[in-house]
């Protein structure tokens, strides 16, 4: 392929169908792969069904050289794995005992070349009851953040959240110097001073959501058992993946935010309201294109689906032709349209 296909669904094996795209043209993925033996999707080729562990990890390394290719300098990758526990010695670790899979990949990844920025907990506001009685029961999975360079498109202000807090004195006074004992790689709060405005409690936009997420598992009621919750999949959408990119020099564009505050004279008290502005550009005069987001193991179709609630395009990916059937109908109805969606057989 010489051009990107947008808003499409390209059915058949991940890193096959990656091979296919031209390099550089991806501006991020958010992806959950299939986690080590704990599915059966329904096909031969899958992958999640390795004999051990790092066989898994082998598996997925195909997949992520072709990522490492079409994604572009300035794009990133979120990655939504768990755990399982061994039930022999020959999956990888003792019975009984975590498989670690989520840190060998990763492990396997940095190894690789790629930066990993972020290890997000995904902390289940609806966990799955268990009875287990000598282990605490598992509440959360993991969202790595993966860059290939130093430097990449990311919008904060995005995705700022509200403050808790009302600053005042303590937040005027606060000392954000950097102290002695801190080491070598410990971070300084120095910055915080910038952007913290007198008697304000930090930035006023919002704060930096950080990298604890409470939120429910998927209550999608699909034929499908494994699916990402659409918040899990927004908010990474929004930060990494451009509302509108120059076509002639490539930069993303982001919005600038307002801040009012409303009064309720009926409630006596003034809500903080963020306002979305104009875009902030870049100099070329030139049209844009909405920024893809890829997801190569596409399911049934949330990043799709969520990449179309929020004026992105996608890209899919999905062995299971039966997961582009259910993807097609999901994507169609949160789109509104069928216009723009097409399947691509392999």
């Amino acid at each position: 392929m010489t051009e990107l296909p947008r808003n499409i669904i390209l059915t058949g094996d991940a890193a096959t169908r990656l091979r296919e795209l031209p390099a550089a043209t991806v501006d991020c993925v958010i992806t959950s792969p299939p986690y080590y033996a704990l599915r059966n999707y329904g096909h031969d080729d899958q992958l999640g069904l390795e004999a051990t562990v790092d066989e898994w990890v082998a598996g997925l390394m195909p997949v992520f050289r072709e990522l490492a290719r079409v994604v572009k300098p300035t794009g990133s990758v979120w990655l939504n794995l768990g755990d399982s526990f061994s039930r022999h010695a020959r999956y990888g670790a003792a019975p009984k005992g975590l498989l670690l899979a989520p840190e060998r990949l990763v492990l396997a990844l940095s190894g690789a070349g790629w930066l990993v920025r972020n290890k997000v907990v995904w902390a289940k506001t609806n966990p799955m009851p268990s009875s287990i009685q000598d282990r605490l029961t598992l509440t959360y999975e993991v969202v790595y953040f993966l860059a290939r360079s130093p430097r990449y498109f990311f919008d904060l202000d995005a995705i700022r959240e509200p403050h808790r807090s009302g600053g005042g004195k303590a937040a005027a006074k606060a000392d954000h110097a950097r102290p002695t004992y801190r080491g070598p790689l410990a971070a300084s709060n120095e910055g915080l001073a910038r952007e913290r405005p007198p008697g304000q409690p930090g930035h006023p936009l919002g704060k930096n959501p950080g990298d604890v997420w409470q939120l429910p598992a998927s209550n999608y009621r699909g034929g499908h058992f494994a699916t990402f919750p659409p918040r899990l999949t927004q908010r990474p959408l929004l930060a990494t993946c451009p509302e509108a990119v120059c076509t002639a020099c490539g930069q993303g564009w982001k919005r600038q935010y307002t801040v009012r505050r409303l009064w309720s004279a009926k409630d006596q008290e003034a809500t903080t309201v963020r306002e979305a502005g104009e875009f902030i550009r870049c100099n070329c005069d030139a049209p844009t294109v909405p920024g893809v987001v890829l997801d190569p193991f596409f399911g049934t179709g949330t990043v799709g689906a969520v990449a179309c609630e929020n004026r992105r395009d996608y890209l899919g990916i999905e062995l299971n032709p039966h997961y582009v059937q259910l993807a097609e109908e999901r994507i169609k109805k949160a789109c509104g349209s069928s216009d723009e969606l097409q399947a691509c057989p392999a």
